[in-house]
């Protein structure tokens, strides 16, 4: 394989990118040492919660040639989910019957979507450049997508520790093709926070513990996603009526003022889980929630730890409410042990 320009060929991909429905296309090396020594700190002090395949990887998180031999180079893709509705996050956020699903899972499942383009534009390069070796990745594999991207100059890590793009803020996807191409790398972004820190006084919970530090043990996206047992009840009030993931840093961030929704029909609402009635979800049947979540990323928690959000967010309706009473009664025999514990502590609530 011989290529007498590999900054035209990293022009070509960006341009191949775009035809695929990727909004950014970025390409950089494998350089992560500096990252590593914050991966190093951030497990060590336990940030990382229930998510113990993060210390299983360890340090090779960091670094991409002993993930996948022979990389040199990683091209970074980021593409905008934000999705078209008829009504606002903030709206259902305030409508204490409707349960909140964060917006990335609105649509079919973003790991299927993303690998295919990412798998198709390989295909492009091969097509062009002959075979050549490579991996693709999307939130599949000790991959650090976000400090990838940044040094691709795709955006730059908020202090909420997304990634922050200028022309559609933090609502996006990344994947990855891990290469053996010597393609020239691009130029990172720099910070463009500021002072600003809405998004870790917008934290419910408080997992933003300073500028560019999240500790997953509080953050509500891990207690709904990652966590697979009982959520501490000190912080169970605090979930209101989110029952898969949280948006709320994303929501207040001035940088997504300049957002546009996704033109990727694959990413639009399925299944009328937009904003779902909480007393509704809380009686389906193991049967229901399969087909209800077919396609769909919220698979894969299961159906006990789905009923299990939703009768914490049942738990913080207004209290007495009879809809939600009456879903949790519904659910006191339920044959799991996780479910009933928290339908227990719902009713509670509701006195």
């Amino acid at each position: 394989m011989e290529i007498n320009d590999w900054t035209q060929l990293g022009v070509d991909i960006k341009a191949w990118g775009k035809t695929l429905g990727f909004q950014r296309i970025g390409i950089t090396d494998i350089d992560l040492s500096r990252t590593e020594f914050y991966l190093i700190d951030w497990l060590t002090a336990g940030y990382h919660g229930e998510m113990n395949y993060m210390v299983r990887h360890g340090v090779r998180r960091a670094r991409p040639a002993e993930l996948v031999p022979g990389t040199q180079r990683i091209i970074t893709a980021f593409m905008n989910y934000f999705p078209p509705a008829t009504r606002t996050p903030e709206q259902i956020l305030a409508d204490q019957g409707a349960g909140y699903i964060s917006r990335y899972t609105l649509g079919r499942d973003y790991h299927k979507v993303l690998r295919s383009r990412l798998e198709r534009l390989a295909q492009r390069i091969s097509a062009v450049i002959g075979p050549f070796e490579y991996r693709v990745f999307t939130d599949s594999g000790p991959v650090l997508e976000k400090a990838l991207a940044e040094k691709a100059g795709l955006g730059w890590i908020g202090k909420h520790t997304n990634l922050i793009t200028h022309a559609h803020g933090s609502w996006g996807f990344l994947g990855e093709i891990y290469t053996e191409l010597p393609l020239t790398i691009d130029h990172p972004e720099s910070s463009h926070c500021g002072r600003c820190t809405r998004c870790i006084d917008g934290c419910p919970t408080g997992a933003i513990i300073a500028p560019y530090l999240l500790d997953a043990r509080r953050c509500l996206s891990y207690l709904t996603i990652e966590l697979r047992g009982s959520i501490p009840t000190t912080l169970r009030h605090l979930l209101g009526n989110r029952i898969y993931g949280c948006d709320d840093c994303q929501l207040v961030c001035p940088w997504n003022r300049f957002s546009q929704p996704t033109q990727e029909s694959d990413f639009l609402p399925r299944h009328g889980l937009e904003a779902p009635r909480l007393a509704l979800l809380m009686v389906w049947s193991r049967e229901e929630f399969l087909r209800c979540t077919e396609g769909s990323a919220i698979r894969r928690i299961g159906y006990e730890q789905f009923l299990r959000n939703v009768a914490v967010a049942l738990g913080n309706a207004p209290r007495g409410d009879p809809e939600a009473v009456m879903a949790l009664r519904s659910q006191t025999g339920h044959p799991s042990a996780l479910v009933r514990e928290h339908v227990l502590w719902a009713l509670a609530r509701h006195g």
